[in-house]
């Protein structure tokens, strides 16, 4: 389970991620990752499961697999982070070892780009 410290709750939250943040993804799922230097604590995640994905059943199930996934690799996250992890309709159909997989190959991909737009802007 994710700490109450580290969850999204505000659209606000989601928004700033989704749009100044960098994006990655794989074919079930897109991660967009940023970052807010004025907050230096810890890294803050949140999940968008469409209903695309399929019925209230399978969007729950996703979401405690990626939950699950997140909650054993949330110390990675950068400090002041910010995580929104979009689920594809592919993703239901996945294991919680292959949405793992995707999940860290996603979060590489973002924090590479991330790491570039960073020494860029310096």
């Amino acid at each position: 389970m994710l700490p109450a410290a580290s969850r999204m709750r505000r659209s606000a939250e989601f928004e700033q991620a989704v749009r100044r943040g960098v994006r990655s993804g794989t074919s079930s799922l897109v991660v967009h990752l940023g970052s807010d230097p004025a907050d230096p604590g810890p890294a803050h995640v949140g999940f968008v499961v469409a209903k695309s994905v399929g019925n209230a059943v399978v969007r729950n199930r996703v979401k405690r697999r990626l939950r699950a996934v997140v909650s054993h690799r949330i110390d990675q996250l950068p400090d002041g982070g910010r995580l929104v992890v979009r689920a594809l309709p592919g993703a239901a159909d996945l294991g919680s070892d292959v949405l793992a997989r995707d999940f860290d190959r996603a979060v590489a991909g973002a924090s590479r780009r991330l790491r570039t737009r960073s020494a860029v802007r310096s």
